[in-house]
């Protein structure tokens, strides 16, 4: 039957469909991860440039706190980028899962439609068993009542 046949093939492609929906997850994951690591960088940012009460007294203490502030901010359009690259990659990995699951659907469908077809054939098979049975009885039926002339 064809719809057999095609058994082994759609549990590859339902497999493939889920190690690719565990590859979109992950990437979400590490979406998020790399989200909350740019959050952290620009609270301490933002703290940081916050005056603490204590202000700056010498050249030296304002030049290391100007540089370090430099740092940070390389670090934080650094980590922006990780961000950008990271969601992009999530998003080509959402396309791998649209298309899975798209081919699965296609097999699913035609698998489904195959058992149709099969489904249709043996009622129509045994339809006309039943319906030669009935002509065999109805046959018998009349040979029984009629007896053959005799030569």
């Amino acid at each position: 039957m064809r719809s057999q046949r095609l058994d082994p093939l759609l549990k590859v492609k339902q497999r493939q469909q889920d190690d690719v929906a565990r590859d979109v997850a992950a990437r979400d994951r590490a979406v998020s991860e790399q989200e909350a690591r740019l959050e952290a960088l620009r609270r301490y940012a933002l703290e940081y440039a916050t005056p603490g009460g204590s202000a700056v007294t010498s050249p030296a203490l304002l030049a290391n706190r100007l540089a370090f502030r430099e740092r940070l901010d390389v670090a934080i359009a650094q980590q922006s980028r990780v961000v950008t690259d990271t969601r992009q990659q999530s998003e080509v990995e959402r396309a791998r899962l649209l298309l899975a699951s798209r081919e699965t659907h296609v097999l699913e469908k035609l698998s489904a439609s195959y058992r149709a077809e099969e489904s249709r054939k043996d009622e129509q098979r045994s339809q006309r068993e039943l319906d030669d049975l009935g002509a065999r009885r109805s046959l018998n039926a009349v040979r029984s009542r009629d007896p053959e002339p005799q030569t």
